[in-house]
């Protein structure tokens, strides 16, 4: 029974902290007018094909929003607990894309990251939040499932 505690606390302590990590991430750049996903994509190294036209007049404002406002509530949703299932695939997804993103192959960012980097890190982590319904971990996604239970409706 011990082992189940521990178990839940580090789901907890886990979905907090990639929560966290989204939702400033997101709050400073619905926050400040200079953000821009221009500036990041423009510079891209191994999938500069890829990701260049996403730097164009008409595209890149709808990237913007897409990007901070994204960041922004897959962080709410780990915080809260609400919708971690649907919210941790897309943040798997963002990470991702800021992996490939990064790379200058086989270096991600910098030299000192030989393929892997805090991306991969991120995304595997929020991978495993995703599979263990971290939502149901003193969250929001667990609420709503026993109070949909105590009435009788059907839960899948």
């Amino acid at each position: 029974m011990e082992n189940v505690a521990m178990d839940k606390r580090l789901v907890l302590a886990f979905r907090l902290m990639m929560g966290w990590t989204f939702l400033y991430a997101g709050a400073w750049q619905v926050l400040s007018p200079e953000f821009s996903v221009a500036g990041f994509l423009a510079h891209t190294k191994t999938f500069h094909d890829l990701y260049a036209p996403l730097t164009a007049p008409a595209i890149a404002p709808i990237m913007t929003f897409l990007v901070s406002w994204g960041h922004l509530l897959i962080g709410l949703s780990l915080v809260s607990g609400l919708l971690v299932r649907v919210s941790g695939v897309f943040g798997v997804a963002l990470l991702l894309t800021y992996w490939t993103a990064h790379m200058d192959f086989p270096y991600i960012e910098s030299h000192v990251n030989l393929i892997l980097d805090y991306h991969i890190v991120y995304a595997t982590l929020t991978g495993w939040l995703v599979t263990v319904n971290a939502g149901h971990v003193w969250g929001l996604d667990g609420w709503l499932m026993n109070n949909r239970a105590a009435r009788g409706v059907a839960t899948v």
